[in-house]
């Protein structure tokens, strides 16, 4: 893959069901060079394979679609260059999307009412004195990203195709004392299940809990009653329970994160404790908890893939769907089939219908870019678990450049980039020098590399772990760091030899480049070799002149060879036009 290729780059978002299994949209986003920004059109696709997948829209940027329970209405998010964006409303019989709001500040992610008459959603609305001077008394924990969202309900008019039918406004169900976010309706369409912070120490901690509140409106009840972070609440087809996504125990002061990741949890309608009901973490990016045919379908991470489960509800025994070298990115259901988006090694995602006894691949978003045939195939390594290289053609032995974090099982831009560039590219998540150098040696095994020859492309916390290994003993010829945190530097600055350079994204909210100048400056200081490269965002431009740096900065001190690979000379990219086979 060449940083030109990011063009061809399209990547499919969370789909969305017709209620009688026969239909599939998606939300497909793309680089757009013209603008230096990105597109994104919905996309429909027939479930038994059918027909190809067809563009459904032709917005700026649209997301975000959810079938009504009736099957009348596509209700999606579209987004005008440079506005935030609205709630519209397709009708499926055919016709154009009819514009529902107008927030100064756009509308979040619909959810259909069961009666098919309205629609939830969050959204962020000024507040008074919005644009004046704001005085903070405590810092809170997480990104101040603007004033907290609130709930609103907005009634869909008696004739939705008639546009000379005046369209109601949209109504506050909360009041915004909390960010209140993850809606969710009960099955007799009375109540909102939502998630937010609005007990005594929000914004000290990271405790947020599930609430209820009349769809009318009415004083929030508090429904779980611990220390956990919660998100994404579904009601039971019973209505007395509530599926929810959360880290269940937080400890006494709400800080502690712990080892794995949030998991499927279920706590009863009337208030208590959550229930884990599963020991994986969950990983995929579904906007809500799926629940079909008496089951909860969510990706959950394991061995570096996401892998998509049936979880009966009942208590029984979890059903693997998807397994294997596979990143299951969202999930959908209804009419007896389940449709997943699946990324892999060589395609940002596919979607693949599953019903009872049969998979079937639907759509090729990645054939333009797999019949470059610039695309290469990992190999995933026995131990440590998720680990994988891929090694790019010709006889080698090639120079090893070890990624982390490792990332799951889906294309990477960089790590294609690299590959094509000549050099071996092993992913992996070990946490000391020792761990490292174990995973090169099984990165070695039968494999032409020169693993006397190793940079190191560390990202985010990896970037801190990686900046203490190059102040210690080790076989590092130069690396990257990327956006390192806050706190990341090591006590021994004076210990780092390795050149080094350092990227920082000027508009990170996450993690802002002040520690990546600090790190380059003080690397200047002491006469390490090194550079600082500061990207103004994620625009299409910028992730190819991030590309097109560390291709520089890897030719400069770990020079790869110059043969077929830097030639562009067509590389194996698996069976299939889409560079894959279907999970």
């Amino acid at each position: 893959m060449r940083p030109a290729d990011l063009a061809l780059l399209r990547t499919p978002g969370v789909p969305a069901v017709s209620p009688d299994g026969r239909i599939a949209v998606v939300a497909v986003e793309r680089p757009d060079p013209g603008t230096d920004g990105y597109r994104a059109q919905l996309w429909a696709v027939p479930t038994d394979g059918s027909a190809p997948a067809r563009p459904l829209t032709s917005g700026a940027r649209d997301s975000a679609p959810a079938f009504s329970p009736d099957g009348r209405w596509l209700a999606h998010l579209s987004a005008a260059p440079g506005e935030p964006a609205q709630l519209h409303l397709l009708p499926t019989a055919g016709g154009a999307p009819r514009r529902l709001t107008d927030l100064p500040l756009g509308a979040g992610v619909p959810v259909w009412s069961p009666d098919s008459r309205r629609l939830a959603f969050a959204a962020r609305v000024p507040g008074p004195g919005a644009g004046t001077p704001r005085l903070l008394t405590r810092l809170p924990l997480r990104p101040d990203d603007g004033p907290p969202r609130r709930l609103f309900v907005v009634d869909l008019p008696g004739d939705p195709d008639d546009d000379a039918v005046p369209l109601p406004a949209p109504r506050a169900v909360t009041d915004g004392t909390g960010d209140d976010v993850d809606v969710a309706w009960s099955p007799d369409g009375g109540t909102l299940a939502f998630v937010s912070a609005r007990h005594a120490r929000a914004g000290r901690d990271l405790v947020r809990d599930v609430y209820l509140v009349p769809a009318a409106g009415g004083e929030p009840r508090r429904v779980t009653r611990g220390r956990g972070e919660c998100r994404l609440p579904a009601f039971g087809p019973d209505g007395r329970s509530l599926y929810v996504t959360a880290r269940p125990d937080l400890g006494p002061a709400g800080l502690e994160l712990g080892a794995g990741g949030p998991t499927l949890c279920r706590v009863p309608v009337a208030g208590g404790v959550l229930e884990p009901l599963l020991p994986d973490a969950r990983a995929d990016e579904a906007p809500a908890t799926v629940l079909a045919g008496g089951a909860a379908l969510l990706g959950v991470a394991r061995r570096g893939a996401v892998e998509l489960l049936r979880v009966p509800l009942d208590g029984g025994p979890a059903e693997t769907l998807v397994e294997g070298p596979f990143t299951v990115r969202g999930v959908a259901a209804a009419g007896g089939v389940v449709v997943a988006t699946v990324a892999h090694d060589r395609s940002a995602g596919e979607l693949v219908a599953l019903t009872p006894g049969r998979r079937r691949l639907l759509t090729g978003f990645g054939r333009a870019l797999g019949a470059t045939g610039r695309l290469h195939r990992a190999t995933g390594l026995e131990a440590p678990a998720g680990a994988r290289v891929t090694v790019p053609g010709g006889p080698g032995p090639h120079p090893v450049l070890l990624v982390l974090p490792g990332g799951g099982w889906c294309l990477r831009e960089d790590v294609q980039v690299l590959v094509s560039a000549g050099y071996a590219v092993v992913q992996g998540d070990p946490d000391d020098v020792p761990a490292a150098t174990a995973l090169l040696d099984a990165a070695l095994d039968g494999r032409p590399l020169d693993t006397g020859r190793v940079g190191v492309l560390a990202a985010g916390e990896a970037a801190g772990a990686a900046l203490r290994w190059l102040a210690g003993p080790g076989r590092v010829a130069a690396a990257v760091v990327e956006r390192p945190p806050s706190g990341s530097l090591p006590d021994d600055l004076d210990a780092l030899r390795a050149p080094l350079l350092v990227v920082a994204a000027e508009d990170d909210r996450d993690c802002p480049p002040g520690e990546g100048p600090r790190l380059f400056a003080a690397l200047q200081r002491r006469g390490v070799p090194s550079e600082l490269l500061l990207l103004p965002g994620d625009r299409p431009g910028d992730r190819a002149a991030r590309l097109e740096h560390l291709l520089r900065w890897w030719d400069r001190w770990l020079p790869a060879d110059q043969g077929a690979e830097r030639a562009c000379a067509p590389a194996s990219t698996g069976t299939g036009p889409e560079g894959g086979r279907a999970p």
